[in-house]
């Protein structure tokens, strides 16, 4: 029900109720009310007529009018009144107490009744579900947006270059047609935009959108498909009609991959009917649209690898654009803008905090922000300093600090000779990430202590060496304990489950292994999302070469956890001093204790002061 269609009820409902009003005030002017006993006492002198009896009320005419009033009623008192009207020889009447208005409401108000309650509790909940009303049921929920309410440009999207150069294609078609029409060049009818979570896919088709100055119209892929059969394939449809009626215009869909999933082999079981005619309504209209009417569509998807091939080949998506994590440089320039939202002190290194935090997309880099400066009030600072920067990367990456939970004296010491391990292995072997802090402190993700390592710089490829100095600091904090106390505890489990996985990629992806030779056992897993839920690895091998894989896994952790011991053996010096340091401040710096300054760190230190 539209608006237009409530205010007409409302304009029928009014005027019976004024109709109504009217003939009881027109009644009420007509009719007086007498007491029983003068109706008898009239009745005697002759001076009624017309009497009609219900079981409660007497309702009459008088003979003559009194003082204009032409009608009388009053309440019945018990008796037989019929004696008294055939003894006064007044013709008389039965009626019941239910009157027209009475009969009217008493089937007009249950109805009122039952439509206010679907009106105001069973409509909006089928609005909540996505059902709406019978009329608008197959109508596109896509929500325009407008040049002034995307509020966005590409100044206002950083770190992801290589993708706004590949879209300002998009926006100087939209602007400037007869430019490509001239040699014959089309735009792409479809754009899919790749990448993780975070990386600002839907903040880039927005930007473009707000630089090319046209319509936007907005969805998520979850929209399209409802609890009816045929309501997805009806809202593609609609949305392709409004958007030709809007162009020059942009579609975005959101979340491509809960529209179009591949296909199954099995048809329809699972009641995938109503997902695969949305799909293939999608793929009509994608080429059915002439992509020179102005139309652009695009879309973004963290699951590439499940779209439908039919989706993706050239003529519907004609191009993907990666929108990966930002690399140094682009952590730098996305920090910029955020801290434009903050009051930072003028000495902030960006170029430090870009170079803490790799691996941060553009989701993680604006909560850091907000962490800082979050602690920088905590703090009651004025500004919000480096050191707010890397409490907000500790609170993140190892969780918020637990000092209400206390460790026994003994667990205390163990946790800081396991974490104090980590940190001298680390800074013993060459090409180590640096070590930034140790803690003994206890952290919300169940950690009872950390050693924080980040790197230097953003690394794109990584030597089989690098990924064994990578598992012996991982198991120097077991050897730790081993080598001081005689006896391994649990709290290398986290460490055990990092180590296995490095030896196991070793072996069966990098083909690094010399016993098994340069081959690819498994398959690389989704670069996006990580493994899948099962957790299932495809074995293309025979039970021969998987007992080779794992005696293959457990020489590499072997050999790591022998070259972790026999380094804190030649270190042990500095692990016993690392140690009382630490459970003296529980949180220690390579500031506060040099043997943590790593050996390339060193190096560099040393080449610096040479002129």
């Amino acid at each position: 029900m539209n608006k237009q269609r409530q205010l007409n009820l409302g304009y029928i409902l009014v005027a019976l109720a004024v109709i109504v009003l009217f003939q009881l005030w027109i009644g009420a002017q007509e009719t007086v009310r007498v007491p029983y006993s003068e109706f008898r006492d009239l009745l005697a002198r002759d001076q009624i007529t017309n009497v009609v009896v219900s079981e409660s009320r007497v309702q009459g005419e008088f003979k003559i009018p009194r003082d204009g009033k032409r009608f009388f009623v009053t309440i019945r008192v018990g008796g037989d009144i019929a004696e008294l009207l055939e003894a006064a020889g007044v013709k008389y009447s039965g009626t019941s107490d239910e009157t027209w208005l009475s009969n009217i409401l008493s089937w007009i108000v249950p109805l009122l009744f039952f439509f206010g309650v679907w009106f105001f509790l069973f409509r909006r909940i089928a609005e909540r579900q996505g059902m709406g009303g019978l009329m608008n049921i197959g109508q596109s929920k896509a929500k325009v947006y407008v040049e002034t309410e995307t509020g966005v440009n590409f100044d206002d999207v950083a770190g992801v270059d290589q993708a706004k150069m590949e879209l300002q294609e998009i926006v100087s078609f939209l602007k400037d047609r007869d430019k490509y029409e001239r040699l014959g060049a089309r735009v792409p009818k479809g754009v899919l935009l790749v990448g993780p979570p975070g990386t600002g896919k839907t903040l880039l088709a927005r930007a473009v959108a707000g630089e090319a100055g046209v319509v936007f119209f907005s969805i998520s892929g979850s929209e399209f498909v409802e609890m009816f059969v045929g309501v997805g394939a009806a809202r593609v449809r609609d949305l392709f009609d409004q958007a030709r009626k809007a162009a020059p215009c942009i579609i975005f869909i959101d979340e491509l991959d809960a529209l179009g999933r591949a296909r199954s082999p099995l048809g329809n079981i699972g009641g995938g009917d109503e997902k695969e005619q949305t799909l293939n309504q999608l793929l009509a209209e994608l080429d059915g649209f002439d992509p020179r009417s102005g139309i652009v569509l695009l879309a973004a998807t963290n699951r590439p690898e499940i779209l439908d091939p039919a989706l993706l080949r050239a003529g519907r998506f004609d191009r993907q654009i990666v929108v990966d994590r930002p690399d140094r440089i682009g952590r730098k320039a996305i920090l910029k803008v955020h801290l434009q939202k903050v009051k930072a002190s003028e000495d902030l290194e960006v170029d430090e905090i870009a170079g803490l935090t790799p691996g941060f997309t553009g989701a993680d880099l604006a909560n850091l922000v907000n962490e800082a400066a979050i602690h920088a009030t905590r703090r009651n600072g004025d500004y919000v300093r480096l050191e707010d920067f890397t409490s907000a990367v500790e609170r993140i990456v190892a969780g918020s600090e637990q000092r209400t939970r206390l460790l026994n004296p003994d667990e205390r010491r163990r946790v800081a000779y396991h974490e104090m391990g980590h940190a001298l292995a680390a800074a013993s072997i060459p090409g180590s990430d640096p070590v930034h802090k140790v803690s003994i402190i206890p952290r919300s993700i169940g950690a009872l202590g950390y050693t924080l390592q980040r790197p230097t710089e953003d690394r794109f490829l990584i030597t089989t060496e690098e990924l064994m100095n990578r598992m012996t600091v991982l198991l120097a904090g077991r050897a730790a304990e081993e080598l001081v106390f005689g006896e391994i505890s649990t709290g290398a489990a986290d460490d055990l489950a990092k180590v296995t996985d490095v030896a196991r990629q070793i072996v069966t992806r990098f083909g690094m292994s010399e016993s098994l030779g340069q081959a690819v056992l498994e398959q690389q897993r989704s670069r996006f999302l990580g493994d899948n839920m099962l957790d299932v690895r495809p074995k293309d091998y025979s039970e021969a070469t998987a007992r080779e894989v794992d005696l293959a896994v457990r020489d590499l952790i072997d050999t790591a956890y022998q070259r972790a011991t026999k380094v804190l053996k030649e270190r042990r010096q500095d692990l016993e001093s690392g140690v009382k340091m630490l459970l003296e401040k529980e949180t220690i710096t390579p500031d506060e204790f040099p043997a943590l300054v790593g050996v390339a760190d060193a190096r560099r230190a040393e080449q610096a002061e040479i002129p």
